[in-house]
């Protein structure tokens, strides 16, 4: 008897159960909350969107300006028509043969080429030297000559691998700068910041603060 029991009152809670799941009212979405007038909604981004935030700009254009017969005239122009354009970089033309190849890491004062080279020292490498603090080399540091181009890019690489950016520039050879900057949409090439018109050339070796040798013109 006791067994009958237990299983009448369980088939009756099953029962009980079974009718309240059915008749229960369905839960209610989630109502938005209200924000203050004038708050935007937050929207989720994908990635794809935040991708393209971050993109930088694609220049619509790509002029080369010059020749500069020594950096003082180029940093200037450079300098002055900066805010004007995407960005900049600098292409050197060799007229005449060099002599060879000579390592150097210019710096801005005196006290930081000090500072610089007693880093360079410290970081294992030997050969160094800074230069006097006038003429043309000033507050230069000198990291080797050699006698050829690739012995002295060989320097050049070891020296940046470290965080050192040092150039080759070649000995005897007279270097001509051109000044090739990225613009953006509607940039009138005829510069009077300048006062000389660039020519249009491709973008794609137009490297943001890049260094590059060029041929001379034809």
């Amino acid at each position: 008897m006791l067994l009958r029991a237990l299983l009448v009152m369980l088939v009756v809670l099953n029962a009980g159960v079974a009718a309240w799941w059915a008749l229960r009212e369905p839960p209610q979405p989630a109502s938005a909350v209200e924000l203050p007038p004038g708050v935007p909604r937050l929207e989720l981004v994908g990635p794809g969107g935040a991708s393209a935030q971050a993109a930088s700009p694609q220049p619509a254009a790509c002029y080369r300006y010059g020749p500069f017969r020594n950096p003082r005239a180029f940093e200037a122009a450079r300098d002055a028509i900066a805010g004007d354009v995407l960005w900049t970089a600098t292409a050197r033309e060799l007229a005449g043969a060099a002599r060879g190849w000579r390592v150097v890491l210019p710096q801005p004062t005196r006290e930081q080429a000090v500072a610089t080279a007693a880093r360079i020292g410290a970081a294992g490498f030997s050969d160094y030297l800074v230069l006097p603090a006038t003429g043309a080399d000033a507050n230069t540091i000198a990291l080797g000559r050699y006698g050829s181009e690739a012995a002295a890019r060989d320097r050049v690489q070891a020296l940046s691998a470290a965080g050192f950016p040092a150039v080759a520039e070649p000995v005897g050879a007279r270097e001509v700068l051109w000044l090739d900057v990225a613009a953006a949409q509607g940039f009138d090439p005829a510069s009077g910041t300048l006062g000389m018109t660039g020519t249009a050339i491709p973008c794609a070796g137009v490297l943001r603060d890049g260094r590059y040798t060029i041929g001379a013109p034809a």
